[in-house]
């Protein structure tokens, strides 16, 4: 006899509520092995590949590529023993059954408690009985979606067309990939006619000449996270310019040495070694407000963020212990953390914890800026562009290798005197890294 197994979205250690499901890997039908990887998700922190905890063959897949599904839900339902041969369980007390044979209760956020009331979703064509559903020698039969389709609709929007009696199936989604939209049930609930979609590809909707893109995975992680340090910590930004002609000078000889060898030294490497130097002897940058405790708490260490621009937006993965590595070994982990980034392959665990960040608006051609201090952290450096630039060198102008440098600072933990000092002694190493001796 068939044993059904429901496989919910979990909650990938890092408090996430809800995730976008990308793609699936697998199709009713399919048979998996255990830990297989069964589904792509976009958590707000990155893309995620979740494995499946049991073997046996998949029987439905809930939730089509695109939904965003809360943490807890029922994403698939598999056999586990498709040939009958477990050993029948011990009976346990059935619960009770769902309301309607068409509907089954989606289980609470994990870790959150239980929900007051439950969401509920159509069963598709031939989907298997649900576990939850008392013994029965027939599984009972479910609403059959007309031409086997399943409406396209966040969980909200299908309670809403449920209290206004609209047919899901009845209606055209207006939104991106034709999800539902709370509009589209508010339309035909007062029975005006859907907006015409037909031409509107990838957001792009020709008649109004706008493309329209949902907020949400990183894109919308990365903007709260910046309204919240915006509005949280008072930021306070100082510039400085340098000439770095001496750093960019040892980088070239450096690249020709046998130890540098097949290692991409970039100015960004330096800039990486110079902010670990400089936070030993400024530790206030490397510290962070602690508003529940009321305490300012100082690091001992360096976990260096990096803000990495990608196909889905910002991340700032880190690199542990910084303050421990070389030059080189700075400059290996550098190109393993931007490519693994731009990959999308991120894991949500690489961005947590980061103690300062420094973000490389040079590769962009841009001289500086304000940079927004992640959360939890009291400062980030800008790293600007190196241009060649007219400078005055013993009393003389030359052409020179300059850039500029800009630090924010949140100003409950780090005064302007401590600010100031850490970008002067920045600055300092990157246009002399000779420097670098003295501390």
């Amino acid at each position: 006899m068939p044993e059904y197994k429901q496989f919910p979205l979990s909650d990938t250690a890092e408090g996430l509520t809800e995730a976008d499901i990308l793609a699936w890997r697998v199709k009713p039908g399919d048979t998996v092995t255990v830990n297989q990887i069964v589904v792509e998700v976009e958590t707000a922190k990155a893309a995620v590949e979740l494995p499946i905890p049991w073997a046996g063959v998949v029987t439905e897949l809930h939730v089509e590529p695109g939904q965003t599904v809360e943490v807890g839900t029922t994403i698939l339902t598999m056999d586990v023993d498709p040939d009958g041969k477990a050993a029948p369980a011990a009976a346990e007390p059935a619960p009770a059954a769902p309301a309607a044979p068409a509907e089954e209760e989606m289980k609470p956020l994990v870790g959150y408690g239980s929900k007051a009331a439950g969401t509920t979703r159509r069963a598709r064509k031939g989907a298997a009985p649900a576990p939850a559903a008392a013994p029965a020698p027939a599984a009972p039969v479910a609403e059959t979606p007309r031409g086997g389709y399943v409406p396209l609709a966040k969980p909200p929007v299908r309670k809403l067309a449920k209290d206004l009696g609209v047919d899901l199936r009845s209606l055209t989604g207006s939104a991106d990939g034709g999800v539902i939209t709370r509009d589209d049930v508010h339309r035909a609930a007062n029975g005006s006619a859907a907006p015409a979609v037909s031409t509107v590809e990838n957001g792009y909707d020709p008649a109004t000449r706008e493309r329209r893109v949902p907020i949400k995975g990183v894109r919308k992680a990365t903007a709260a996270a910046m309204v919240q340090s915006a509005y949280t910590a008072p930021h306070v930004t100082e510039f400085l310019t340098i000439d770095v002609t001496p750093m960019m000078e040892l980088r070239e000889k450096l690249k020709k040495s046998r130890e540098f060898n097949g290692v991409k030294l970039t100015p960004l490497a330096f800039a990486a070694k110079a902010v670990c130097l400089a936070a030993k002897r400024t530790p206030d940058v490397n510290a962070v407000w602690d508003e529940a405790a009321q305490e300012i708490v100082y690091q001992d260490y360096v976990h260096l963020g990096i803000a990495a621009a990608t196909p889905r937006g910002l991340v700032v993965p880190k690199i542990r212990d910084a303050d421990s590595l070389s030059l080189k070994e700075l400059a290996v982990a550098l190109t393993e953390l931007t490519d693994v980034a731009r990959e999308g392959k991120t894991t949500p665990a690489a961005m947590l914890g980061g103690t300062f960040t420094i973000t490389n608006v040079g590769v962009f051609g841009v001289d500086t800026g304000t940079p927004i201090i992640n959360p939890g952290e009291s400062a980030i450096l800008a790293v600007g562009a190196i241009r060649d630039t007219p400078w005055v060198v013993d009393g003389e102008i030359k052409v020179r290798k300059v850039m500029q440098l800009s630090l924010s600072f949140d100003h409950r933990v780090v005064d302007g005197q401590q600010g100031s000092e850490f970008l002067a002694d920045v600055g300092a190493l990157l246009a002399d890294p000779a420097v670098a001796i003295t501390y």
